[in-house]
């Protein structure tokens, strides 16, 4: 499993980059991981990130954007606006998870 530094601290990730062990993240690392892909998390982006968190816990799934609008009433529109162009993957990565399946 490789090891990479953020921030100032190093993390368990797999070849694309996505964490890999669920302790290791927090707001601190969630916040350097969006400043990587280019996004300011606001109180929106912290709703949809707490979600996919609270969700993979119960699943051991990471949720699809599809499932985030249901569970949580985000919509993909919305998700799109706080995650351009690929949420799923984007939401996942900040949020420390692995990546969606059937994501490409």
């Amino acid at each position: 499993m490789p090891v990479t530094t953020i921030g100032d601290r190093e993390v368990h990730v797999d070849a694309e980059g996505f964490l890999t062990v669920y302790e290791e993240w927090d707001e601190d690392l969630a916040r350097a991981l969006a400043a990587q892909i280019g996004i300011d998390l606001t109180d929106d982006h912290w709703r949809a990130i707490r979600y996919l968190r609270e969700d993979y816990r119960e699943r051991g799934q990471t949720p699809t954007p599809r499932r985030v609008q249901a569970g949580s009433g985000i919509s993909i529109k919305e998700q799109f606006v706080l995650f351009p162009k690929k949420p799923g993957k984007k939401m996942a990565y900040v949020a420390g998870l692995p990546k969606p399946v059937g994501c490409v």
